[in-house]
């Protein structure tokens, strides 16, 4: 899974989650098995407090319904640097999603309409396995590491911020905080960083458009609430090429409409959904406005109204710079710098963000791709998503490597 490399305490660390591996897989394979959606993590929950007992470790008090944190205690000595640090945070993330899963593993789910398909398990067993590698090497651990394993990433409100609010942070008070996400995009053994902006803010935007229904024979007897809402859609799709500026990623996507039930029917009204996705909170406030104006002036001037409501998703994940460069060169450490790589920022979203808004900290790509997976429909969020599962291995050893090199 590894190939050799000169550092000692690397070479030690990547010994140990090769000799894990086979455990790390059940970890895993378990939790796909069993998924649960946001919220409702119950087993799963039981499933960690349950392993991390096994191994020694006693869980905290709980924030929330569900959902783990728990500490472990260094051992080691005071750093050799003089660096003051006591106490770093390590996330995972364990809810599924509502998703059938098509793939023919023996360990598929077993739960009709959900699924593990962004990868969760895979994150949960990482830092699992984590724990167990840092407990061996607790000797030489120069701090503690908060493990949180965080519910509800996929659902809007998120679990990071209502743990924030229930007093995480109060509670505990890391120096930073690291995580990672499974990528089919990238390579199994590698990882990609980027500093500064890198996962984007999300907004759904709902938008009802009201005209008179009528008969489909006689359109001047009623106010089309149907050819309204394609004007609707080809004016909302010029907003981002007039507003935000060219070197300013942001996406506004209409990704639903539904209105009427016959094809001779003018209906009364059209319902549309979508999402905007931007990188920074001035364009998203700018956007929101254009957004309004669009919507209900090209309404006005079609003969109906329209109403938008968009619902506040996440902020944009913003990877703290300096933190980045310093997991960097731990994941160069423990990788070999060719398997290290740089990341564009993705429009994708995360709720990780929330942290990052209290402490400073990095979320990277671990990658679990062959190179063909999005050819094969293994992408994030799909029924067939499948990532390569000796990835655990290097997860797991990344995350305690990441934490030992911390404290020194």
């Amino acid at each position: 899974m590894f190939e050799r490399r000169d550092n000692p305490l690397a070479s030690r660390i990547r010994e140990e989650a090769e000799r894990l591996y086979s455990e790390i897989v059940d970890l895993r394979r378990a939790i796909h098995a069993h998924p649960e959606l946001s919220y409702e993590e119950f087993h799963t929950t039981a499933s960690i407090e349950k392993y991390l007992g096994t191994i020694g470790i006693e869980p905290e008090p709980p924030f929330l319904e569900t959902g783990v944190t728990a500490i472990i205690k260094g051992s080691g000595t005071t750093s050799s640097t003089g660096r003051r640090r006591s106490l770093l945070a390590l996330r995972a993330d364990i809810d599924a999603l509502p998703v059938n899963e098509e793939n023919t593993h023996a360990f598929c789910s077993q739960e009709p309409g959900k699924m593990h398909a962004c990868g969760h398990d895979m994150h949960t067993a990482m830092l699992l396995g984590a724990a167990k590698i840092l407990l061996t090497f607790r000797s030489e651990l120069n701090g503690d590491v908060l493990l949180i394993f965080q519910p509800a990433e996929e659902k809007a409100p998120g679990g990071a911020r209502p743990l924030i609010e229930a007093g995480l942070f109060e509670r505990f008070q890391p120096q930073a905080i690291f995580g990672q996400h499974c990528f089919p995009s990238v390579e199994a053994g590698t990882v990609a960083l980027s500093g500064g902006s890198f996962m984007a803010a999300t907004d759904e935007i709902y938008i009802t458009v009201k005209g008179r229904g009528g008969h489909a024979s006689a359109p001047h007897k009623a106010a089309d609430p149907v050819l309204a809402a394609a004007h609707i859609i080809t004016a909302v799709q010029h907003l981002v090429s007039r507003v935000a500026p060219p070197h300013e990623p942001a996406v506004v996507s209409i990704a639903s409409i539904h209105g009427g039930n016959a094809p001779n029917v003018i209906p009364s009204a059209v319902a549309m959904s979508g999402t905007m996705r931007t990188m920074n909170e001035s364009l998203r406030s700018r956007l929101k406005e254009r957004l309004l104006e669009t919507v209900t002036s090209t309404a006005s001037a079609m003969g109906v109204s329209a109403e938008l409501e968009i619902r506040t998703g996440y902020p944009a994940l913003i990877n703290d710079p300096a933190m980045t460069d310093e997991a960097e060169g731990y994941c160069i450490e423990f990788l070999g710098k060719q398997n290290v790589k740089q990341s564009e920022p993705l429009m994708t979203a995360e709720d990780f963000a929330y942290y990052l808004q209290q402490i400073p900290g990095t979320f990277w790509q671990i990658g679990t791709g062959d190179g063909h997976a999005e050819q094969r429909g293994n992408t994030l969020h799909s029924s067939t998503f499948d990532p390569v599962e000796n990835v655990l291995a290097t997860g797991a050893g990344l995350l305690a490597y990441t934490a030992l090199r911390f404290f020194m």
